[in-house]
């Protein structure tokens, strides 16, 4: 695998990419934060707009990616990344930065995201044989872990010691990076060769768009077919959306915990945030081992419910100094061990059950239901932020993350032993 030209230049642009993607996870609420003194309504709204495409483009992308070839998809998403972010120093220099500013930058990011993380996905399984995705898996979870500790951390540090505007630019630059080195793929996408196949005959037939069209919904509703029938799938599907709903409600309210409540600086966010990507490495490692040796639904229900448990010991925190910090970063550590543990097992599951050329409209269909909650949860942190207090909303919605493991321990996922479940025969003719 490690040969293979093309693996590598996948690897390292998504590698490029995460980084980009983790920084600006930072940097964007930072500059709300701090350079624009906006309230809570208005950072949970921030985050609302750049979720949102999750929920309206998830299903979109998916048919999109299986029909195209992935490679390109990545590099139109990350070059535009990179463009939309550009403009945020821009305005800031030109002295027109504000909110409409950020809302629309976050909104074109959160779309153009949505696609690479679909194609990026999709494009392993195109690129490695069956029997090295656990390995490509693990290379990929292992770069975004390197990117959750870089990342929060870069960003955190770029906006204390430059103005926070001038911050994007580092995510800018990254994006920049993963589209130079994913450009270079040259390997062709078999799966998507026949599809473009059928497009080219359509239309040398004279087939309208409207029949285009008609084939794009089909393909979604294939997608959503399989993860509604496949309990397994659907269950993956529902326990990520009660994860990914409470998770960015304590998200918002923990962005302005931190500075507001606890008076951190920008750079010591970063650290903070950034504890979680020496945890997911750990985790992606623990991943290889414990479900062959506990078993697929021991390791997901006990992981879900140590990850989220210890997310309840922040709010009882004080303070800015050194010991907080270092509770912090010791809490959110042990979140990245076991919420990694949990996204590597469930990622082996979904993968395992899904058809080659069904993986990207699994995926897409999957983030729709797991994430297509999150603009909500954004939504919903702003407001009990605003409406209760940073502390206390900070606990009730700690609270809400318990709903995630409470539904796996209930689901079949539960009930998965120590072998990956056999592919979906259904789903592959």
């Amino acid at each position: 695998m490690w040969r293979d030209a093309d693996f590598r230049r996948l690897w390292s642009g998504q590698t490029a990419s995460q980084l980009g993607a983790h920084a600006c996870q930072v940097t964007l609420p930072l500059i709300a934060v701090v350079a624009l003194d906006v309230g809570a309504g208005q950072l949970g709204a921030l985050r609302a707009v750049e979720q949102a495409p999750i929920l309206l483009f998830s299903l979109f992308a998916g048919a999109w990616v299986d029909r195209r070839r992935a490679r390109n998809v990545m590099v139109v998403a990350d070059l535009g990344r990179a463009l939309a972010l550009a403009a945020v120093p821009l305005a800031y220099v030109l002295g027109v930065l504000g909110m409409p500013t950020l809302l629309v930058v976050a909104f074109l990011v959160g779309v153009l995201g949505v696609f690479f993380d679909v194609a990026y996905q999709a494009s392993l399984v195109r690129l490695l044989e069956r029997d090295q995705l656990p390995a490509g898996n693990s290379a990929l979870e292992g770069s975004r872990s390197a990117a959750q500790i870089g990342g929060p951390a870069l960003g955190g540090a770029m906006v204390s010691v430059f103005s926070a505007p001038i911050a994007t630019a580092v995510s800018a630059f990254f994006f920049a990076l993963s589209f130079v080195s994913i450009r270079r793929i040259r390997r062709p996408e078999a799966v998507v060769e026949s599809a473009v196949v059928e497009n080219a005959g359509a239309e040398n037939a004279g087939v309208e768009s409207a029949e285009g069209s008609h084939r794009v919904l089909r393909h979604i509703r294939e997608g959503l077919h399989l993860v509604l029938r496949n309990t397994l799938l659907r269950a993956v599907g529902l326990a990520s959306a009660l994860f990914q709903f409470s998770f960015a409600a304590v998200m918002t309210v923990y962005l302005l915990f931190l500075p507001r409540e606890l008076h951190l600086s920008g750079l010591a966010v970063g650290l903070a945030l950034a504890a979680m990507g020496p945890g997911a490495v750990v985790g992606s490692l623990l991943s290889a081992r414990l479900p062959g040796r506990f078993g697929y639904g021991r390791v997901l229900v006990a992981s879900a419910v140590l990850a989220d448990g210890v997310m309840l010991c922040v709010p009882a925190l004080h303070g800015s100094t050194a010991l907080t910090l270092t509770a912090l970063m010791g809490i959110n550590f042990f979140f990245g061990v076991f919420s990694q543990l949990v996204n590597v097992t469930a990622m082996a599951v979904r993968q395992a059950i899904t058809p080659v050329r069904m993986q990207g409209r699994v995926v897409a269909t999957i983030n729709f239901v797991g994430m297509g909650l999150t603009p909500v949860g954004s939504l919903l942190g702003g407001f009990l932020a605003g409406a209760l207090g940073l502390r206390t909303s900070l606990l009730l919605t700690a609270l809400c993350l318990a709903l995630s493991p409470l539904f796996m321990a209930l689901s079949p996922l539960a009930r998965l032993g120590h072998q990956l479940p056999p592919e979906d025969d259904m789903a592959a003719g």
